[in-house]
């Protein structure tokens, strides 16, 4: 390729097109500092030297003057709220509404924001009445959002109901699990003042919404149970094992104790034993373990335990094999397996857990709605170690 001496003459002009590009962004720089008011800079050495309060005050100043700074209260109100200090996050976002002459926009951003405080600081009244002003703005969805959190928090299930639906028909995502949990709510509610007639309604309702629930169909069994009605009630928890065969767990009790009732134990523990082959738990294996011993005594009893501990082998099964070694155990060993099953069983306290799938949150009890994030039904029906092994 040969060399083309015009190209030297392009050297030095692209070197002063740069140089000119240069001078142009300084001056433009230099001119935008000036024009920014000298609240701005003020707010800024209060918040390097830590003083809040009256970052806030001169901040709040600039926004009197001009309202374009509207975003940096935003952003200043939403680092109060992430921080924790809720109380300063909701003095920037009221003295952001009561600005006559804020552009509408802005208002319902700040209005949204205020909510969001409110509901922070826990004051779930004052936050109910600003979302309620908004569900017909550009943040309707958010608002109903935010509204459905407070009615579960303040347990009102209808209207949570009724939120959830309004989220759904705004195109804003499925809430059919969600709408089965809050009628089973109020189904339970019925059940724990005998009202059986209302609590089978709602049941009714939940099944409509979501036919998977597994819930409707225990709580269905319950309700039943309360009418006297105990052959009705097995064969509707004998429905969960099509819904969910590990949610059998949570019904083997309840299931064992009405065959108890109607004279049929073997039929019971011959059904649980065939859920157990088919799904591991170790829940159900306590209710099993439990009812062979009555019928059959410790010795097979011991024969279930090793029989699950070698399909599914957890330290908590170890901890039961043990409890039937020392049903039949000589005198002189008793002792012994009594330390060592003593040892076992204080380690397998940590492990009989409930675990939630989205948060990680552990739990002795089984919960339908986790105490940690407030997300439905994820808990899986197994101990954390049954579920480790599985994986």
């Amino acid at each position: 390729m040969e060399f083309e001496f015009w190209m030297l003459l392009g050297i030095p002009l692209f070197f002063g097109l740069g140089w000119i590009a240069a001078r142009v962004d300084v001056r433009q720089l230099v001119s935008e500092s000036r024009t920014l008011p000298r609240g701005y800079f003020k707010g800024l050495n209060f918040l390097l030297n830590e003083q809040p309060d009256k970052a806030i005050d001169a901040f709040i100043e600039i926004v009197k003057l001009d309202p374009e700074t509207a975003d940096m209260h935003f952003a200043l109100g939403n680092l109060f709220r992430r921080r924790g200090e809720v109380e300063r996050a909701i003095r920037v976002h009221q003295n952001l509404l009561a600005r006559p002459d804020l552009p509408l926009e802005q208002q319902q951003h700040a209005q949204y924001e205020l909510g969001m405080d409110y509901l922070k600081a826990g004051l779930l009244d004052r936050a109910e009445e600003t979302f309620n002003g908004l569900v017909d703005s550009q943040y309707g969805v958010q608002a109903r959002r935010a509204l459905l959190e407070i009615f579960q928090r303040e347990k009102e299930w209808k209207r949570a109901i009724e939120a959830a639906a309004g989220l759904q028909e705004s195109g804003a995502g499925a809430r059919q699990k969600e709408i089965a949990q809050f009628y089973c709510e109020l189904a339970q509610d019925a059940l724990v003042h005998l009202q059986t007639d209302e609590a089978m309604a709602m049941l009714e309702k939940a099944t409509q919404a979501d036919r998977s629930n597994v819930r409707a169909t225990i709580l269905a069994g319950d309700v039943q149970l309360a009418k006297g009605d105990v052959e009705g009630a097995l064969m509707t928890w004998r429905r969960v094992e099509q819904q969910s065969v590990p949610h059998v767990a949570l019904v083997a009790s309840r299931m064992m104790d009405g065959y108890r009732k109607v004279g049929r134990p073997r039929e019971g523990v011959n059904l649980l034993r065939s859920y157990m082959a088919e799904a591991s738990s170790i829940d159900l294996l306590e209710v099993v373990f439990k009812a062979v011993t009555e019928l059959d005594g410790p010795g097979a009893a011991k024969e279930v335990v090793i029989e699950e501990l070698r399909r599914t082998p957890t330290l908590l099964g170890l901890d039961k094999l043990l409890e039937a070694r020392m049903m039949d155990a000589a005198p002189e060993f008793f002792d012994e397996l009594s330390t060592v099953k003593n040892l076992v069983h204080g380690y397998t306290q940590k492990l009989a857990r409930y675990q939630c799938s989205h948060c990680g949150f552990k739990a002795r009890q089984f919960y339908w709605q986790c105490p940690g994030c407030s997300k439905w039904e994820t808990y899986p029906p197994r101990r954390t170690e049954e579920l480790n092994v599985m994986n």
